[in-house]
């Protein structure tokens, strides 16, 4: 580690340690609580910067275990959303309380690794944008649930990845041929397969969940751009920042009462959210992309779970011909990106 303590701690009453000597960090007047804070410091911030590890069985199957644990966990902010969505707590509100309560878990970690400057975006234009559709893509999503079961909503959900590669010729100027065009045409036909428009009656949900994958498809076409540019963490904290800023401001139009279990699921919204979004992030660090992204879609099992343990709700056949087509065509998509080096379009939700 470079002979500095972490950004955001005084480092004038703190005698810097020679790299690979990170503990002996000794007191110049901090005593006990401030060495506390200064090894905190140094030992997040190498776990979050540190460079991705190699592949070793081991980590193999460490990297499949998160990634199974993260799409067990993330499955329960829907539940949460859905719950209070039908309580009668305004869908802004729910979005506000995702962001805040994200944005405040990742503090802490965020200032670890970039101090003072992370409430300073180094692209804000590139973070407005990304704050903009996560937090249209979250809305819309959480909107949908009031309307939809939640394996419904993420079917439809599902076509995020078949969005990304057909816009990506128009916004990132890539080149796709004709097979993965193929694959879009395929994964829309996924979706009519699931809608039924004509056959069943209007959902507002579906176009709601329709809504959503779209600004998440925006969403990832942007954090291309900045791939590399910025700590993950650091970006994720300044996108819940933004989105809190931007929420706050509508909040005393919408905000209504909540007791203090509801608070407590509000609260749950942005800790899941966090604690998926580091599972992953881990996960990948420790495997091969190209194992552990087909594993993103057991999400459906466990969201058809919760739909059906929570709330009595089970897909019908088409909704699963429908999303079964999806993530096939997701997964090849992913594998031809991965074989032309370009970073994977699996489903990164709007709540992670």
């Amino acid at each position: 580690m470079p002979q500095s303590v972490a950004a955001g701690f005084d480092t004038g009453r703190l005698k810097v340690v020679p790299a690979g000597n990170a503990n002996a960090v000794t007191d110049s007047g901090l005593g006990r609580k401030g060495l506390l804070h200064a090894w905190f410091a140094l030992h997040i911030r190498s776990l979050l910067a540190r460079k991705p590890m190699i592949a070793t069985n081991q980590n193999t199957v460490l990297a499949v275990g998160l990634m199974l644990a993260a799409m067990a966990i993330v499955p329960l902010i829907d539940v949460f959303a859905k719950y209070l969505a039908e309580d009668g707590v305004p869908i802004l509100q729910l979005v506000w309380g995702r962001f805040a309560f994200g944005m405040l878990f990742t503090l802490p970690f965020a200032m670890c690794i970039g101090g003072s400057g992370v409430f300073r975006p180094s692209l804000p234009h590139l973070q407005a944008g990304r704050a903009f559709f996560l937090l249209l893509g979250t809305l819309f999503f959480f909107w949908a649930l009031k309307f939809l079961p939640i394996a419904d909503t993420l079917a439809i959900y599902f076509v995020q990845p078949i969005l990304v590669t057909a816009l990506s010729p128009i916004i990132l100027r890539e080149n796709v041929g004709i097979r993965r065009w193929a694959t879009v045409v395929a994964g829309f036909i996924g979706v009519l397969i699931i809608i039924r428009p004509g056959f069943t009656e209007f959902n507002l949900g579906s176009l709601l969940a329709l809504g959503a994958g779209t600004a998440s498809a925006c969403y990832i076409l942007l954090t291309r751009h900045m791939t590399g540019s910025v700590n993950p963490m650091v970006t994720t904290f300044q996108t819940s920042l933004l989105g809190t800023l931007a929420l706050t401001a509508a909040l005393p139009f919408v905000w209504s009462p909540i007791d203090a279990g509801q608070w407590a699921m509000l609260a749950g919204l942005g800790l899941f959210a966090i604690i998926g979004h580091y599972f992953i992030t881990r996960a990948y660090d420790l495997g091969e992309a190209s194992l552990l992204s087909p594993l993103a879609y057991t999400e459906m099992v466990t969201s058809v779970l919760c739909g059906w343990y929570f709330f009595g709700d089970f897909p019908d056949n088409y909704t699963f011909a429908g999303v079964s087509i999806l993530i096939a065509c997701a997964i090849y998509i992913s594998v031809r990106e991965r074989k032309r080096a370009i970073p994977l379009t699996k489903p990164l939700r709007p709540a992670s």
